[in-house]
């Protein structure tokens, strides 16, 4: 059996959604227990609702809530928090492999630094969602937004990282590598991007493809699209309003009139492998790649099925090995001898 931690608590929704979403995770995996932390009265009500294999699931009562607004090294220090709690289990408990949290970014990046803590050699851990593009895969966009300001030596581990992560999340042999810039020619980018670029460039165990741009992400032939924080969550951000837009384009013109009514009779099947396509939801949330243990942190406004996919994703990766993968990587790669002491 593998034990994963859910943040029943975490959210911009109700407690119902992290709810309906662990029973139907259970109901997919035989093999999972969770462990459901937050208020225990809330959580109950939720449960009640459903049947599911009482076994498999345990529920810890934490009293307290962390925010969305509270400051991060603030809010790690709430002990009774449904997501505080979490960390301290998964740090302490060797039999439990995995947190899924759809609550506050800031506090889930400052607690997994401070509370779990890193992978040896790990400088930063980094945000690594999974964008759906055009080849009907995944493209992993590694940082869309733990690190704001970055250096060299962080966006050359970010690499290694999200590479490990296409390997046994995905399973792509030797996964290619881009480095998000505003164009694909070597010299392009601020300092930050062009010494980059000529480390990755001399990296073993990496699969450099060279720069790429924002259109990219999506729709070219890359595996692993490394970024600063920064960039990455406004990438991110403008790939997620684009889909809502396409999506509501084509419901307004499809219930237009009759005529449009008809030919969405027509085009049904197209138009639901298109929103399918275009559904961030589909694949959980993003892996807080550089800690010791698997972190899945959902969106906010993640909907049951996101939480269900989240923690699927969490059982998967673990099961995979996905720690292992990154020490190994990391020691392959041996960036202190490349670097210079001063660009790390």
């Amino acid at each position: 059996m593998i034990k994963i931690l859910l943040d029943a608590m975490g959210g911009d929704n109700s407690t119902s959604v992290t709810v309906k979403g662990a029973v139907d995770a259970l109901a997919a995996d035989k093999d999972l227990c969770l462990i459901l932390t937050g208020r225990q009265r809330e959580i109950d009500g939720e449960l009640s609702k459903y049947k599911y294999d009482k076994s498999r699931l345990e529920i810890v009562d934490c009293p307290d809530v962390i925010d969305m607004n509270e400051v991060p090294t603030e809010a790690v220090k709430k002990k009774g928090s449904s997501l505080v709690t979490a960390y301290w289990m998964l740090k302490k408990q060797d039999d439990i492999c995995a947190l899924v949290t759809a609550g506050s970014t800031g506090a889930t990046i400052v607690g997994g630094q401070l509370i779990l803590g890193r992978i040896r050699g790990v400088k930063r851990p980094a945000l690594c969602p999974a964008i759906p593009n055009s080849r009907g895969t995944f493209t992993l966009l590694c940082d869309c937004g733990a690190n704001a300001e970055c250096k060299p030596a962080m966006l050359c581990q970010f690499a290694v990282l999200a590479s490990a992560y296409a390997q046994v999340g995905f399973g792509v042999k030797n996964p290619k590598v881009g480095l998000l810039n505003n164009g694909t020619e070597e010299h392009k980018g601020d300092p930050l991007h062009q010494e980059t670029y000529k480390y990755l460039s001399k990296m073993r165990g990496i699969n450099f493809i060279g720069n790429v741009e924002g259109r990219d992400i999506m729709m070219g032939d890359c595996d692993v699209v490394v970024s600063d924080g920064f960039s990455g969550n406004i990438a991110l951000k403008s790939m997620e309003g684009c889909g809502k837009l396409v999506i509501d384009v084509m419901k307004k013109e499809f219930t237009k009139n009759l005529r449009s009514k008809l030919g969405y009779l027509g085009a049904r099947g197209v138009v639901k492998r298109m929103r399918g396509q275009l559904d961030f939801n589909r694949f959980g949330g993003a892996l807080l790649l550089g800690l010791k243990k698997v972190v899945v942190k959902s969106h906010g406004s993640s909907k049951p099925e996101t939480i269900t996919a989240s923690i699927a994703n969490a059982a998967q990766i673990y099961r995979n090995g996905l720690v292992p993968a990154v020490e190994k990587l990391l020691g392959e790669v041996d960036l202190d001898s490349l670097i210079p002491a001063e660009e790390v």
